[in-house]
């Protein structure tokens, strides 16, 4: 179990590093949609644990809709 968490937090912190600036500090858009962006993912990786475990299928479909939803905010976003 500790090697799961351990790689989890290797991926993390890679993609993490990946998304900080190099040297210049952000503009407050940029801040706002990283923080926007940063949230939308969040909630994405919510709703798909949440989707692993439904079984009531009008919440499986509720799940799938605010899914679908997150995934289009987040493409406009990148």
């Amino acid at each position: 179990m500790a090697r799961g968490w351990e790689s989890k937090s290797v991926a993390a912190q890679m993609e993490s590093a990946e998304e900080k600036p190099t040297g210049r500090p952000l503009s407050a858009d940029e801040a706002a949609r990283q923080r926007e962006r940063e949230s939308l993912r969040l909630a994405r990786a919510r709703v798909v644990q949440q989707l692993e475990v439904a079984r009531e299928p009008r919440y499986v479909k509720l799940l799938q809709d605010a899914l679908g939803d997150l995934e289009a905010r987040l493409s406009k976003l990148m």
